[in-house]
């Protein structure tokens, strides 16, 4: 199968379900993907793996590689720092694989400034409701977070219905017919 670009941009609000989709899609296609590994100043949550799930940096360290243009994007959130390196771009693409990055709002407005003419796909929740039900069940966060989570997922939702923001747009209301979609944009 050929794909129809060579980076495409996964975005959507937190709880959308965009690393189930990509989990599975990598599970499917363990040759075809890479997946660009993001920065942030976050501390692990359980289970998340430096170097796998994201690269945990010092807020200093990172402040100096944006400012340095070392990044295609960064955006803060929560207080913490994320953001996308050229370098972890250009590692995927040099592995001969096809990069995906999952990035927030704020992250593909950046990119659309770059030079990178990647596939846009959003992924959205069904209802902000459900989304709410999402984020709580994770149980990892307090509710302060879960609240400014939820804030920017309004703003997310808002972009991602401005026509020519997004490529595709998935609604994540039934995970196969979500799996499907996305392989949908993603496969010529």
């Amino acid at each position: 199968m050929q794909t129809a670009a060579k980076i495409f941009v996964i975005s959507g609000p937190s709880g959308s379900g965009k690393s189930t989709l990509l989990k599975r899609l990598f599970s499917e296609y363990p040759t075809t993907f890479g997946f660009s590994i993001s920065h942030t100043t976050r501390k692990p949550r359980p289970g998340e793996v430096n170097g796998k799930d994201y690269h945990f940096v010092e807020k200093p360290d990172m402040e100096k590689e944006v400012e340095a243009g070392k990044f295609i994007e960064s955006a803060t959130f929560s207080g913490n720092m994320y953001g996308t390196s050229i370098k972890s771009v250009e590692d995927v693409v040099e592995a001969g694989k096809v990069c995906m990055l999952d990035i927030d709002m704020q992250g593909v407005q950046s990119v659309k400034k770059t030079q990178l003419n990647p596939k846009y796909i959003f992924v959205q929740p069904p209802s902000l409701e459900i989304l709410e039900q999402r984020l709580r069940g994770r149980g990892t966060e307090k509710e302060e977070a879960v609240l400014a989570r939820l804030e920017a997922s309004k703003r997310e939702l808002e972009y991602g219905a401005l026509p020519g923001a997004y490529d595709h747009v998935i609604v994540n209301d039934d995970l196969e017919t979500a799996y499907n979609s996305l392989k949908n944009a993603i496969f010529v």
